[in-house]
């Protein structure tokens, strides 16, 4: 069994969709990290004062099929249209894995049976 690291960058206003995007697709576990996001063109605000905005960075190991499937998912949440992205989504394959609740193992057997 191949698995993923699923990494996404989402705006804090989006942080429980994305979470219950991910688990009602099968999501066991995901680390939660707060983030502040710096770019190219800050935004002004109040007296001349630039703000960026607060993120959410999600964390998940998954099997690689099922993070794939959620990775199509969040993208919908954080990049509708071609208009513009409220975030960031990507997969990093993983080649040695420790650690991993052997219920989860059981869980992704499951997932990957019901694909087939």
């Amino acid at each position: 069994m191949k698995f993923s690291a699923l990494v996404a960058i989402v705006p804090e206003d989006m942080e429980q969709s994305a979470i219950d995007t991910a688990k009602e697709l099968g999501a066991g576990g995901i680390t939660v990290l707060n983030g502040r996001g710096i770019s190219n063109e800050a935004k002004k605000t109040f007296f001349g004062l630039s703000y960026d905005g607060s993120q959410t960075v999600l964390l998940m190991v998954l099997e690689k099929s099922l993070a794939l499937q959620i990775l199509k998912a969040i993208k919908a949440l954080v990049a509708p249209d071609s208009s513009g992205s409220k975030g960031l989504v990507f997969i990093v394959p993983l080649e040695h894995l420790g650690g991993i609740d052997a219920n989860q193992f059981e869980k992704f057997e499951a997932h990957l049976k019901d694909a087939l």
